[in-house]
């Protein structure tokens, strides 16, 4: 499930791709227009930050704009930043793989099995949705289209 960090981090990835181009905005502007608390989103812009995701400007005309343009900005890299691995659970993840400690059967366990497809078309749909796709969409101006 997606968590109010990954959410709110989308929603200021999504506010950040409607500015013109090298224009900014101030955290406490995203805030408001996207009803996040704004020290709340001072962390994730601080994480996105870290990640390479957004940059941030010091001084007059100073906030937060994107490092790329929104069109090669993963949706699903942004929502790992935030909230870590897609999978809804340990056993079916790429990166973050535990096994359940009362699983006798691994390799042949059916809802690990079900999990890691879950997990693929998620990973398909969110990796190859773009924060300039998200926002367009959320905008009106196009339908969100994707195929299994």
């Amino acid at each position: 499930m997606l968590t109010n960090k990954g959410k709110y981090g989308l929603k200021a990835l999504t506010h950040l791709a409607g500015l013109p181009a090298g224009e900014t905005a101030q955290s406490q502007e995203i805030a408001e227009a996207n009803q996040i608390p704004k020290k709340f989103l001072d962390a994730i812009l601080g994480e996105l930050r870290v990640a390479g995701i957004v940059r941030s400007k010091k001084g007059k005309g100073g906030g937060y704009m994107l490092a790329r343009e929104a069109s090669q900005i993963s949706v699903g890299n942004a929502i790992r930043v935030l909230d870590g691995p897609l999978a809804p659970i340990a056993c079916a993840s790429h990166t973050a793989y535990q096994p359940c400690l009362d699983c006798p059967d691994v390799p042949g366990c059916t809802v690990r099995l079900l999990m890691r497809r879950v997990r693929d078309l998620s990973s398909n749909l969110l990796d190859n949705m773009s924060v300039e796709e998200m926002r367009r969409a959320g905008g009106g101006e196009q339908e969100l289209t994707y195929s299994i």
